[in-house]
């Protein structure tokens, strides 16, 4: 109800503002499980995506986002409960990932569509990064539901880091076909599974963005990215 709503109002004011494009939404199953594997490069991706489906869509999103005090920690919980984001306690790494690939999986075991950013974090400069292989193949293997890879288009673009405002311009959404993994169900324990899986994923999903290919973590990158920064001091000197 609260979903149905929030989606309404939420996914409406976006198509009308933005009128995002989208191919391949056939490829989207009427009904069933399935795992939408997506690039990041924004925020609002975790938006534009389940503004565009006519099925809900539930990704993973801090604990902290649900448990804030007062009036305003109330509203942020309401809002993100409304959208189909799932709360995962992230303290502790190891925790937080066998809690997000738990969650993911009673999703998915409940018939509905659960979506992951394989990269683990959004993009630090529009490039497509190395995906990690223990949630989204441990997700896959464990659940047994196909894989749909997808592709957000220019989406970090609308609001840049520092920018308050959004730019009015049009995203894209490429929805490639679902991806089959039923041979290595079973084989979660095996890491060279999980990473053939992972990489598998990635490689169509960079066919759908045409982004540049970069093999290292994000999370890497965005450490080599302060670091320089660090290095280059004030104004570049």
């Amino acid at each position: 109800m609260i979903y149905g709503a929030m989606k309404f109002s939420i996914g409406g004011s976006l198509k009308l503002a933005f009128r995002p494009w989208v191919e391949g939404l056939e490829n989207i199953p009427a009904e069933g499980p399935a795992i939408l594997a997506s690039n990041h490069l924004s925020f609002s991706d975790s938006f534009f995506l389940p503004a565009v489906l006519d099925r809900k869509v539930t990704f993973i999103a801090k604990a902290e986002y649900f448990t804030s005090p007062g009036l305003k920690g109330k509203l942020t919980a309401a809002f993100f409960k409304g959208v189909g984001q799932l709360p995962v306690d992230r303290s502790g790494a190891r925790g937080a990932g066998e809690a997000a690939i738990n969650s993911g999986i009673k999703v998915l075991e409940s018939g509905e569509l659960f979506g992951i950013y394989p990269e683990g974090t959004r993009s630090p400069d529009g490039r497509l990064y190395r995906g990690k292989p223990g949630g989204l193949a441990r997700v896959a293997l464990g659940s047994g539901a196909p894989v749909i890879p997808v592709a957000m288009i220019d989406t970090e673009k609308i609001q840049p880091p520092g920018k308050v405002m959004p730019k009015l311009m049009r995203p894209g959404i490429r929805i490639g076909k679902p991806l089959d993994f039923s041979r290595y169900q079973g084989m979660e324990g095996d890491r060279f599974i999980l990473r053939s899986v992972t990489d598998e994923v990635m490689y169509e999903i960079m066919k759908l963005s045409g982004q540049e290919y970069v093999d290292i973590y994000a999370t890497a990158a965005k450490r080599q990215l302060a670091e320089a920064a660090k290095t280059a001091g004030p104004a570049g000197e």
